[in-house]
């Protein structure tokens, strides 16, 4: 962790480069439920389609300043981010004009590093305890910025079966990125995304995951949750939309996950229904013989199994 103004700072990013997973979704309520923990959260958008802004109520068309004109030398950081957009939630937005980013930062000596040198100024300044990077569905040059900007990597797996295609290419990119630019960064989290508990498959896909990942995997899931679907067209987050919802008590349990392997999990204000299931209910394999498991994981990732009836 990096250490700024007296404070331990964990920078994420959120990526996976299938999109349609929920990764705006898990950035957005993980970051109002550490908000909601008395954290000081920092959003930032980098996805020219602009969700994560939508998803806060922004009006993106009508914004002069954006992640886009920071990472063109337009403005800085500080002038672009939207202070306690909630109570401790800041957010630093993108909009359609974030697409022509790449074409412009082509050519650029460190083009991959710009975010990240300009965040690193902006935060000395600061005193925030999370930047949370919400990443297009792609590992272009967008992604790169993001993750060499990150110390941790959170990957949402839908539980469906094509969870896992594409995945060694993001393993591949982040070694790419530790051997060859020297920058530490882990995947910290895999977060099971869109859970289904009627049907065999997203149980077997959850084993699956695990199997590979191991304790990587948060046991916190979030489930399939209507009201997680219709909040961002009411530029709301789940807490704010629907406080005793599912996904509400998803998302509150997962961001106490997140605090807990930090060591401190204060209470919520105002405190949300108590969640009552997890990935502790889903079956998992048995991998105490699996000398697979032993080394950390396959060379290979698994194979998902084929969709199966509805149990």
């Amino acid at each position: 962790m990096a250490r700024w103004k007296g404070a331990f700072l964990r920078t994420i990013a959120f990526i996976n480069q299938k999109g349609g997973v929920g990764k705006t979704t898990c950035t957005v309520n993980v970051g109002a439920a550490l908000a909601a923990m008395q954290k000081r959260v920092l959003l930032v958008d980098m996805d020219a389609q602009a969700n994560l802004s939508l998803h806060l109520g922004v009006e993106v068309h009508r914004l002069e300043k954006s992640i886009y004109t920071v990472l063109t030398n337009r403005s800085t950081a500080r002038e672009a981010v939207f202070f306690d957009l909630r109570k401790n939630l800041s957010l630093l937005p993108a909009n359609l004009d974030l697409a022509g980013a790449e074409i412009e930062l082509v050519n650029l000596v460190g083009r991959e590093t710009v975010l990240r040198t300009t965040l690193s100024r902006f935060l000395a300044e600061e005193a925030f305890d999370f930047v949370l990077l919400d990443c297009p569905p792609s590992l272009g040059l967008l992604s790169l910025n993001a993750l060499l900007a990150a110390q941790e990597v959170f990957i949402p797996l839908q539980t469906e079966f094509f969870a896992l295609q594409g995945m060694s290419r993001l393993i591949d990119v982040l070694e790419l990125i530790r051997g060859r630019l020297g920058h530490t960064i882990e995947i910290t989290g895999i977060i099971p995304t869109l859970y289904d508990g009627r049907t065999n498959l997203s149980r077997e896909v959850v084993s699956e995951i695990q199997r590979f990942f191991g304790d990587k995997v948060f046991r916190s899931i979030i489930h399939s949750n209507v009201k997680l679907a219709e909040c961002p067209s009411h530029g709301k987050t789940i807490f704010e939309y629907a406080p005793s919802s599912r996904g509400a008590q998803d998302f509150e349990r997962l961001a106490r996950e997140i605090l807990r392997r930090e060591g401190a999990v204060p209470d919520l204000e105002p405190a949300l229904p108590e969640p009552r299931d997890s990935i502790d209910e889903v079956p998992r394999r048995d991998v105490a013989s699996d000398s697979s498991a032993a080394s950390g994981g396959p060379d290979r990732l698994p194979v998902v199994p084929a969709p199966g009836p509805l149990s």
